[in-house]
């Protein structure tokens, strides 16, 4: 036979049109290629003989083949060899949808050996990863959560599940994403310990005659949340330094006069080497909120790890 010719009977690979196999039809395959008894099949798909006989024909005629011949005993049916080639394709594709209308499969964090991804800025990685990280090692071993900083086209990266989960502040919510808070913190001000100032009250004089330190999440700034509520009143700071990472600012807190102002469950993580006020300021609180995109929402394994969040926050 030279290449690019078929068989007698046999059709072109690519012949037969997809649209002409509908789920009866390959149900009927099934229920005969298991029975081998077309009476036994029609009562198991609860159909008639003359109905599956017809499902019978059209597959004959799709597949170009009798499928089945009668059986030398003359009970039952006996499966062609292109029937039986066709056996373990036909288990492989009913069982994807059965798969599909049966619904997700349970979700098990003891044995899940999936790759969580959260995109968290710096400040409330902070606060929220160390009781995350301790109940994903705990609970889910085999688990592996990956924290990374939040980029441009994060809203695109969420919708094609390449980020799980996006901690931020709500004001940048986008509409088509689901969200739920985490929690709101106040703001205090820090110094490194034995600050020539002392530990007394901060009044708004001393706070604008000091040396600030500002964290830049864009780079290069100089003016900030604190800036705005200073011009409001009239008053003003100098920013002596500006960083882009708050790893750096309780380094460079502790080994300067700078004092920095950044909400509580930040700084309170590092007491031990600075001291904390009160920041003389009317601040608006630091509010964080979870999003994810409407394709997570009925994820069960999506759902256990936003309860993780939400518990990581609770104990922040």
């Amino acid at each position: 036979m030279l290449d690019g010719e078929h068989g007698p009977g046999r059709p072109a690979a690519g012949g037969t049109d997809l649209a002409e196999i509908d789920l009866g039809l390959l149900l009927a395959l099934e229920a005969l290629l298991r029975e081998r008894n077309v009476t036994r099949a029609a009562m198991g798909l609860g159909i008639g003989q003359p109905a599956l006989s017809a499902r019978l024909n059209r597959l004959r005629q799709i597949f170009a083949d009798p499928l089945f011949v009668p059986a030398a005993t003359g009970r039952g049916v006996v499966p062609t060899p292109r029937a039986m080639e066709l056996q373990a394709e036909l288990a492989d594709v009913l069982g994807r949808l059965r798969r599909m209308v049966e619904g997700p499969a349970a979700f098990d964090p003891a044995w899940t050996r999936r790759t969580f991804v959260i995109a968290i800025h710096e400040n409330p990685a902070v606060a929220l990863a160390p009781g995350l990280v301790a109940r994903l090692t705990e609970i889910a071993p085999h688990a592996r959560l990956a924290l990374v900083h939040p980029s441009r086209d994060i809203v695109e990266r969420l919708e094609r599940g390449e980020v799980d989960v996006l901690v931020t502040a709500p004001d940048v919510a986008k509409g088509e994403l689901m969200q739920r808070p985490l929690f709101e913190d106040s703001f205090v001000t820090a110094q490194r310990k034995g600050h020539p100032r002392g530990t007394g009250p901060l009044d708004l004089d001393t706070f604008c005659a000091l040396d600030h330190l500002l964290i830049s999440a864009d780079g290069g700034g100089f003016s900030g949340l604190v800036d705005d509520a200073l011009a409001a009143l009239g008053r003003s700071r100098r920013v002596a330094v500006s960083i882009q990472t708050y790893a750096l600012a309780p380094v460079i807190l502790a080994r300067s006069q700078c004092v920095c102002t950044l909400p509580r469950r930040f700084l309170s993580r590092f007491a031990q080497e600075l001291d904390l006020a009160p920041t003389p300021l009317d601040l608006p609180p630091a509010r964080l909120v979870a999003l994810w995109h409407p394709r997570s929402q009925e994820d069960r394994g999506h759902a256990w790890l936003r309860d993780c969040l939400y518990q990581a926050a609770a104990g922040a």
